[in-house]
């Protein structure tokens, strides 16, 4: 049975994405500090941009693939919209394991796709007020 599982084959590497231990980031303490204080800031700025009435959230795990952040909105009524990513340790700097264009990038996506979600669930339910 071993043969139908994504991590048959060599020690070492998996069929799964076909990422081996070499390949998994590995984020030191300080890293896994500021990569919270990124996602969090992902968070923060997507409720600039959305009213209260919208719920923001935001985790990070820990998986066989590495650390991963997802940051998730609630909006009023519609479908909850979320964005997952795993941090490149090719972009890392000084300051950020996110890069600020992401962020920023991420941010405006998240609350656009919110806004969006709302506007389709009351599409027509809604009397416009003026022609």
């Amino acid at each position: 049975m071993n043969g139908n599982t994504p991590y048959a084959g060599q020690p070492g590497t998996t069929q799964a994405g076909k990422r081996t231990s070499a390949d998994l980031v590995e984020l030191s303490s300080e890293e896994k500090r500021r990569f919270r204080q990124d996602v969090s800031t992902i968070a923060a700025r997507t409720r600039d941009f959305l009213p209260d009435e919208y719920a923001i959230d935001s985790d990070i795990s820990h998986s066989a693939g590495g650390p991963q952040a997802r940051v998730a909105v609630q909006p009023p009524v519609g479908h909850p919209v979320t964005a997952g990513f795993t941090p490149d340790e090719e972009d890392f700097d000084a300051e950020n394991v996110v890069d600020e264009e992401d962020v920023a990038e991420v941010a405006r996506g998240l609350a656009a796709s919110a806004a969006l979600q709302v506007k389709q669930a009351v599409a027509d339910n809604v009397t416009p007020t003026a022609r």
